[in-house]
């Protein structure tokens, strides 16, 4: 990709946002609504509000959650995925199980969760787990039921067959299935990290919203939702990246059925 079309891809995706936001920063001015501050005000609180000290005792904090309830929730769908993918009587068993635990909102589960996890990470990790796993489940199965039939009989004449074809065909052929659940959920985790520090929690970003909101900080609570917008969308690019190297072969395959 040319530098014209790097500059063009963002130049699109930073359009839209900076519009809003000059919008929101106008229209606000005058704003003498409590609940609504003026947006030069906000941004004065987010200076004042999330410096180094505050970043550590509850920004971190969020982070780790968010990471281990993320990768945990990607190593038992993906596992859990591809077995059932390829077992077709296990699909057959687990598939309305599946259903009916993928319909249930985490966030309802989370007094549930408390019961048994108590109200430490443990308790938020889990919510985030249990949120998270579905679509990575669910998207996995779909991407290796799809491998070609004819890839997989080419692999085994050629010998390729136990951990290798698992590897080597089922897994890469499958990969932009679970790429796309991945990016489903890491949106779910977010929202579930934020949801689950605000029960019994004593740090991190959706602890410290809540508090804001309950001693009426109004600037600084729409400033740690502004931090947790930007926060979504630095994930979300940071993502897009790691997808965009990893799947090159798939994003190379794309562009010659569009040009053929």
């Amino acid at each position: 990709m040319n530098p014209g079309d790097i500059a063009k891809r963002i130049g699109l995706a930073v359009a839209l946002p900076l519009v809003l936001f000059v919008g929101w920063y106008v229209f606000s001015a005058g704003s003498t609504n409590f609940y609504a501050p003026p947006l030069s005000k906000i941004l004065t609180a987010f200076g004042d509000t999330w410096q180094t000290e505050r970043l550590k005792a509850d920004v971190a904090p969020s982070l780790v959650r968010l990471f281990a309830g993320y990768l945990l929730a990607a190593l038992i769908g993906i596992g859990l995925g591809v077995a059932v993918g390829l077992n077709r009587r296990l699909r057959a068993t687990v598939e309305p199980v599946l259903e009916f635990f993928r319909a249930i909102p985490p966030p309802v589960l989370v007094p549930v969760i408390m019961l048994f996890a108590g109200i430490g990470n443990g308790m938020k990790i889990t919510v985030i787990v249990f949120g998270c796993i579905w679509p990575i489940l669910l998207n996995t199965v779909e991407g290796v039921r799809a491998v070609d039939s004819v890839v997989l009989d080419t692999a085994r004449s050629y010998g390729v067959n136990g951990p290798a074809r698992l590897t080597r065909v089922v897994l890469p052929s499958a990969s932009p299935q679970i790429a796309a659940g991945l990016r489903q959920a890491l949106s779910i985790a977010i929202i579930l990290m934020v949801i689950s520090e605000m029960f019994a929690a004593s740090n991190g970003l959706g602890f410290t919203i809540v508090q804001f909101q309950r001693s009426f900080a109004i600037p600084e609570m729409w400033s740690g939702i502004i931090l947790l917008g930007l926060l979504g969308f630095v994930l979300s690019v940071l993502f897009r990246l790691a997808e965009r190297r990893l799947l090159r072969w798939y994003e190379g395959l794309r562009a010659a059925q569009r040009a053929g």
